[in-house]
């Protein structure tokens, strides 16, 4: 879990070191897996104080918070959790580094505090080797921690009658979560996997050349043969991202795995709520690069690069299945294909006890909330469909073309950012939402109530 106090990038330089001294460079160019920084601020909200109400998150944080049932019904989920679609008889696979010793505990904390069922079954399995033991002062293994309660606890509060699996790994390279993922695909224990991890295809070996990623993605084709969905975040950097040497970016970048062709690319929009979970304005594409207030309880002053990733491979050509939108993607395979809630003004909460005393309720945001919530949505339609839907992205981009009802489209926002940089500030230009397919939304977002129906139909 990462203070407000601490910031991002100490955070993520700590990291580096941390797995770095166990032979596992993840930040280097050979391994630069890296979360999508799904954020959290432990210090807030202690646990005997329960969930913080919007009121309070908004006088002492500055920001909203939102609650399951907020979410749930901005998404238009209760009509089908009256037909009794809540993803039940499907399992959601999460994957993460080190895992959450707390992990238990923690979701049922959650459960309690806004009346949702505990998951038919939560299994922790270690496929890719053991995991050291967690150890509350490893700043890498804290963050991932945090990492791993937001993708179980949101993944759930989407879809709370799917059983989940957190696969955990020993380390942030990405040859371990291709394991495991391949672990769990070729044994048939579950039916959607979400990632929260990603790296700027500038950082792989060999770039611009597949060669790199054509040995990592066989648990992607492996997930295509066993009609597995795989979801990845698209980032939380918009259109830049972090160099192997912790500067950022000065063109345009997107990160694998989700400008992969055989994984749904999820990326951010704000969501404004009232208290009952109606939206007050439309959603917009998630960008806080000069949002003093989200800002300041990460550590940062504006400008800072804090937007959903989107942008165009610089590696994967365009699939066919984004045809229809050319006209935007060029040859090139543009990202994100979809957008959830990810913004730090339009928060999430969440529970966390795994570094001991004291345990608390946090604000949470990025496309790491982002992805889990997309998982969840998927869990339900494929009970909806009464099988696994597979590779959704080709009934994504015809849903689109059809203007069908349960696309809900983005206009509003980008994901140009900017940031200070060798003494001087970078803006770089990023992508405008707009009617229709665009790179900073995807499609846009979804209203799940008409989206789900539609999406079993046309996958």
């Amino acid at each position: 879990m990462m203070s407000a106090r601490n910031g991002i990038l100490a955070a993520v330089a700590a990291a580096c070191a941390v797995v770095g001294a166990a032979g596992v460079t993840a930040c280097s160019a050979s391994v630069p897996a890296r979360h999508a920084a799904g954020v959290r601020h432990a210090d807030f909200f202690p646990a005997g104080h329960g969930p913080p109400t919007p009121a309070e998150c908004r006088k002492d944080l500055g920001i909203a918070c939102y609650s399951p049932r907020q979410v749930q019904r901005a998404y238009d989920l209760p009509p089908l959790y009256a037909k009794g679609f809540d993803g039940r008889g499907r399992t959601i696979v999460i994957v993460d580094q080190f895992g959450s010793p707390a992990l238990r505990h923690d979701l049922a904390v959650f459960d309690r505090a806004f009346a949702l069922p505990a998951p038919p079954s939560l299994r922790v399995l270690q496929p890719a080797g053991p995991v050291p033991r967690f150890n509350p002062e490893n700043p890498a293994m804290r963050q991932a921690a945090g990492e791993t309660a937001l993708d179980v606890e949101w993944s759930h509060a989407i879809a709370p009658g799917a059983s989940i699996l957190l696969a955990e790994t020993p380390g942030t390279g990405f040859q371990q979560f291709m394991a495991a993922e391949n672990y769990v695909i070729n044994r048939n224990l579950g039916d959607v996997i979400s990632q929260t991890f990603a790296g700027p295809e500038q950082n792989f070996p060999g770039f611009p050349g597949r060669a790199a990623f054509l040995r990592l993605r066989y648990a992607y084709r492996n997930a295509r043969r066993h009609h597995v969905t795989v979801v990845a975040a698209s980032g939380d950097l918009g259109v830049t991202g972090n160099t192997p040497f912790g500067t950022y970016y000065q063109q345009r970048v997107v990160s694998w795995p989700a400008s992969d062709p055989l994984v749904t690319g999820v990326g951010g929009t704000t969501l404004h709520l009232n208290a009952a979970g109606g939206r007050t304005v439309p959603d917009t594409a998630w960008n806080e690069t000069r949002d003093a207030a989200v800002l300041r309880l990460m550590g940062q002053t504006p400008p800072y690069p804090f937007a959903g990733g989107g942008g165009l491979s610089a590696v994967f050509a365009r699939p066919a299945y984004q045809d229809p939108v050319r006209g935007i993607t060029g040859n090139h395979r543009g990202v994100p294909d979809v957008s959830m809630s990810a913004s730090g003004s339009g928060s999430v909460l969440g529970f966390g006890s795994f570094t001991g005393a004291p345990a608390a309720w946090q604000t949470e945001w990025g496309t790491s909330e982002a992805a889990p919530e997309f998982a969840g949505i998927i869990a339900i339609a494929d009970q909806y469909a009464h099988k696994r839907l597979g590779l959704i992205n080709p009934a994504l981009y015809r849903l689109e073309q059809q203007h069908a009802p349960g696309i809900v489209d983005i206009t509003q926002g980008s994901n140009t950012v900017s940031f200070p940089q060798n003494g001087r500030i970078f803006t770089l230009q990023g992508y405008q939402a707009m009617p229709g397919y665009d790179l900073a939304t995807g499609i846009g977002t979804i209203n799940a109530a008409l989206f789900v129906p539609e999406l079993a139909s046309a996958g």
